[in-house]
């Protein structure tokens, strides 16, 4: 798996090394896999984080938020060399609201742990879930 590229507009900087390792963590751990740095692999995984942002997801009134989300969004590559009708490219997108009284800065990490998590599940399972 190659290190994700970071194209969001909002770059935090250990963010594209983190959820690479999520991602690759999963992997490992739940296929016996082995990575290889050569061409030839049976798998390859690339891609890259699209999005990185903050909105308002709840409102006590049209002046005053409730609750604030983090959206993360991936575009995943993956290549299947054992079976070509298996690979895929696909947007794979998930989200954490947070409490408006909070600010981003400390809830991030914990924000990007939870949805790197939830992003790591989701590409393994379409990656390899009926393999």
């Amino acid at each position: 798996m190659h290190l994700l590229e970071n194209r969001a507009q909002n770059v935090v900087p250990s963010l594209a090394a983190t959820l690479t390792e999520k991602i690759r963590g999963r992997i490992l751990s739940q296929t016996g896999l082995a990575p290889v740095s050569t061409d030839d692999a049976d798998y390859d995984l690339s891609g890259s984080i699209t999005t990185y942002t903050v909105s308002v997801s709840g409102a006590v009134n049209a002046q005053t938020a409730s609750k604030n989300r983090l959206t993360l969004s991936v575009s995943i590559k993956f290549k299947n060399r054992k079976n070509e009708k298996a690979s895929f490219t696909q947007t794979f997108t998930r989200f954490s609201d947070f409490d408006a009284t909070q600010t981003l800065q400390n809830v991030e990490n914990g924000l990007i742990d939870d949805i790197g998590n939830q992003l790591a599940d989701d590409i393994f399972n379409k990656a390899f879930v009926n393999w």
